[in-house]
Parts: structure tokens; C-alpha cells; sequence
């Protein structure tokens, strides 16, 4: 078992306003669509160890046949099952050796780390060549990111008591756009393979209304995909610069028999 690292306090308290949002109509609505999402992502990626780094509320590794798999966070959170957590680390420094995994989940995991790019280089030190990497995380670019902004600049305004100016999703990390995403992970050699969308829904709150908004996740990725309140990013650990190499020896040719002449007085003699 890997040894845990002590739990950070910044990571501790957004853990806890992203787990109390999760307790919401949309926080629930959220889950269950990520749940079928991971479960789509990681039944076909085989392996023999694979980490979830983040958001104990689900089991995305579940339909995942690795032998060995770990859910690791920063702290043990309310709301996760008993026993569901094997180790508390951070995130930026996981006890796995080098190269030793074969695929790792961040579900909203850069989101809340203080540092995203260290959680990214950590990961790709620890994945194995062609190792994946699955990301979810919330986008800037949907509905849900635009009532969030609006929230945000009406407080900056001084109207931070208006109804308008409520949050909804919870003050917990800050979004990163897909488009940066990639372009982070390029710069360490992963290879992005998919990007995929869901929760078209708008940003209302009651259970409710969610439900009469259920037409928008059918027609969403057809006609707006890149509005969808999550993303999620498939990316391959790729290892530049190696080729297979031959041996270094060369098999000697077979030495030649020699040719033999015969003469026209019937003595043979070997050619030169």
C-alpha cells in the first residue's frame, strides 16, 4: 500500500464546499452524469494499476477490470462512503514511483488544486509510456459558467445582494477551460484523444426544473456541443525520441567454398 501524505488545509475546505454542492438538485444531476461518463471511459483501458485521484462521492473507477486500483484524496471527506478512501495524499506528490501506473482519474481535481501544473507533471511522472489520463472538469464556456461569471461581476459591483448575483455552483477552485487544458498537456507530451461535453441543462436549481430541461442532454451534442456544464479530456502519455534498437553484433557470412577448376589433363585445382 502507498504511504499517505498529511492532508492540506486549502484542498480540505474547497473539498468540502464542492462535496455540500454535491448534495444539491444540479450537484446530484452532475454525479450521476459523470458516473456513466467515467464508467464509458475506463471500461476498455486495461492495465494493472490505476489511481482516482479526487471526488470520493462516486466510484469512477468501477467498471475498470485493473487488479489494482486506488482512490486517493486530500482529505477523508464528508459525504464518501466508510472505507471507500485508501489514501489521503496531495495531489502534486503522490507516493507511486516513477512510471509505475497505468492510468489516472482527475475528476475536478485541477480545480481544486492551488497548483494545476504540478498535479499535471506528477502525473505524467507517474504514468507508465502510453499510460491515460481522464480529466473532468467544469466549463467556463457553458451555462452554468456564464451564471457563475455574472454572479461574480455583480458582487464586484457592489450589488452583491441582488438575487442575480447568487452563486451556483460553489465558490470552490477555479474553472479551467478545455482549450488551455490541452494545450498544457501538449507541453508534456501527452496526446489528447477526446474531448467530449455533457449536462446541457441550464443553471436552474430545482429538481424540478431539471427534469423539464431533460431534452437539452439529447440535442445538446448534436447542436451545441461545446455548451456542456463538464468536459471531460482523454489524453495518452506519449514518450518521445524512443525507437527499438538491433542487436549490436552482425552475423559473419559463411565463408565460400572454393571454386575447382578442372584442367583439360583431368588435374583439378581450386580457384584463387
Amino acid at each position: 500500500m502507498p504511504q499517505a501524505h498529511a492532508p492540506v488545509d486549502g484542498a480540505t475546505s474547497l473539498g468540502q464546499a464542492l462535496a455540500a454542492w454535491f448534495e444539491t438538485a444540479p450537484g446530484r444531476y452532475l454525479l450521476q452524469w459523470e458516473r456513466d461518463a467515467f464508467a464509458e471511459a475506463v471500461g476498455d483501458v486495461f492495465g494493472y494499476h490505476a489511481l482516482q485521484l479526487g471526488l470520493p462521492q462516486i466510484d469512477a473507477l468501477a467498471a475498470n477490470r485493473m487488479p489494482h486500483r486506488w482512490l486517493a484524496a486530500p482529505e477523508p471527506p464528508a459525504g464518501a462512503p466508510a472505507g471507500r478512501i485508501d489514501l489521503v495524499t496531495h495531489a502534486a506528490a503522490l507516493p507511486f514511483p516513477a512510471d509505475s501506473l497505468d492510468l489516472v482519474l482527475l475528476p475536478h481535481t485541477l480545480e481544486l488544486s492551488a497548483d494545476p501544473h504540478a498535479v499535471l507533471r506528477e502525473v505524467e511522472r507517474v504514468l507508465v509510456p502510453n499510460g491515460r489520463v481522464v480529466i473532468a472538469g467544469l466549463n467556463p464556456a457553458s451555462w452554468w459558467g456564464v451564471r457563475q461569471y455574472r454572479a461574480h461581476a455583480l458582487a464586484r459591483m457592489g450589488l452583491g445582494r441582488s438575487r442575480l448575483a447568487r452563486l451556483y455552483l460553489p465558490e470552490a477552485g477555479a474553472f479551467i477551460g478545455p482549450w488551455r487544458l490541452r494545450d498544457w498537456l501538449r507541453l508534456l507530451s501527452f496526446e489528447v484523444e477526446r474531448v467530449h461535453y455533457g449536462c446541457y441543462r441550464p443553471a436552474v436549481r430545482s429538481e424540478r426544473w431539471l427534469q423539464r430541461f431533460e431534452w437539452m442532454d439529447r440535442w445538446g451534442p448534436r447542436w451545441w456541443p461545446p455548451l456542456g456544464a463538464v468536459y471531460f479530456i482523454h489524453a495518452v502519455k506519449r514518450v518521445r525520441g524512443l525507437h527499438l534498437l538491433g542487436p549490436a553484433w552482425r552475423p559473419l557470412r559463411a565463408a565460400s567454398a572454393p571454386a575447382v577448376v578442372t584442367r583439360r589433363d583431368g588435374e583439378t585445382t581450386p580457384s584463387a
